[in-house]
């Protein structure tokens, strides 16, 4: 009778990484990013790189370890509960596509732990657990949050000379987008240009203002999350408005606005949009591949400006998915000051690469910038 390979130990490691100067967006028009309320603060109140990441190391009773890492601003007691439930269980019995974990924004950085892991018993890259690599790159973009008319075409050409053929940009109701547009035509002729205004240009009026615009300067390849996401019959409209592909942001780490694999369904029934941004774990990601495959529609994997681990994992389900082939939002690299890999992921713009450094994720972390970067620890066993 084979031994089980149980889960002996978490270890957590939160660390604080912030942005490079100048990389976020022009200090005249700076805006937090992050969506979500932070303890006793609104949503847009702080900026990503402010808020904590927890690095997971997962061992189990032969010393293999895993790596994961968890979405900003985790949940310091339902990551012990978490981890207390899961230690002395038989990696080899648990469902990898349905772990025994109840729904929260904390799922996906156990997930990547135990697929590592997982995967390193049995000797293969991890997207070989997806169903294997259908390309051998990942397209990826570049990216900005809000800027000055003057700037934005600055930097997009500062990224299209790194190789970059494609910028997306955080934008809302008091940005000149149009404006943007023609500075990059004239900065960086050829750079497309993706527009997340995450829902804030609120209806669809503001957004037709903005859109004709938009399609005579000829330069956007995507617009994503005009509006708020239930105004399905508004999405449907603004396709039939415009030649400007319509998409939506599926993410699944937003559990707290309820978002869920159902909604990519939902917005293919009612003809809402051109193709997705997906946000997910593992084995949801692989799930909404395959709606957006068999929709004929396309997408990307989005992200939160993460660290190395999440990268690397985004780049093993991008490899592995049929529908992804926009440009992906694999930038943390280009915006954090650290990545916490010993070797950072390989870019060769405008393409990254799967890490190779052996089995599961393909990667090794670097203890020293970890250290650096260390607010706390924690360990369950």
């Amino acid at each position: 009778m084979t031994p089980a390979i149980t889960i002996k130990r978490f270890h957590f490691e939160e660390v604080v990484v912030q942005a490079r100067p100048g990389v976020i967006d022009s200090a005249e028009v700076r805006k937090p990013l992050h969506m979500l309320p932070v303890g006793g603060k609104r949503e847009w109140s702080m900026q990503f790189d402010e808020l904590p990441k927890l690095i997971l190391k997962l061992e189990l009773s032969d010393g293999t370890v895993g790596y994961g890492e968890f979405y900003r601003d985790h949940n310091w007691t339902l990551v012990r509960e978490v981890a207390e439930s899961l230690l002395g269980q038989d990696i080899r019995t648990i469902c990898l596509q349905d772990l025994p974990i109840p729904l929260c924004r904390e799922y996906d950085g156990f997930e990547c732990a135990i697929w590592d892991a997982y995967a390193k018993l049995l000797g293969v890259p991890l997207y070989m657990l997806l169903g294997g690599a259908v390309r051998d790159r990942v397209y990826v973009g570049a990216w900005s949050s809000h800027r000055t008319v003057d700037e934005s075409g600055l930097v997009a050409k500062k990224y299209a000379e790194q190789g970059y053929d494609c910028i997306k940009f955080k934008c809302d109701l008091n940005d000149d987008v149009v404006g943007w547009c023609e500075q990059i035509k004239r900065h960086a002729p050829g750079m497309k240009v993706i527009f997340d205004p995450n829902q804030r240009w609120e209806n669809s009026g503001e957004a037709r203002r903005r859109l004709r615009g938009l399609e005579a300067v000829g330069n956007v390849l995507l617009l994503e999350d005009p509006i708020c996401k239930w105004m399905l019959r508004d999405y449907a409209e603004l396709r039939n408005f415009t030649s400007i592909p319509i998409v939506q942001h599926v993410s699944l780490p937003y559990v707290y606005q309820g978002q869920r694999v159902h909604d990519a369904i939902s917005v293919i029934e009612h003809n809402a949009v051109d193709g997705f941004n997906f946000n997910a774990g593992l084995a949801k990601f692989r799930q909404l591949d395959a709606i957006a495959s068999a929709a004929r529609k396309n997408c990307w994997h989005g992200s939160e400006a993460d660290l190395g681990i999440l990268e690397s994992m985004y780049l093993h389900q991008s490899v592995a998915a049929k529908s992804c082939v926009w440009p992906g939002d694999i930038f943390g690299r280009m915006l954090r000051s650290h990545c916490l890999l010993k070797s950072p992921i390989r870019f060769d713009p405008p393409y990254a690469f799967v890490p190779d450094q052996g089995p599961g994720l393909g990667i090794e972390l670097d203890e020293e910038a970890i250290a650096a970067h260390r607010v706390s620890t924690a360990t369950v066993e």
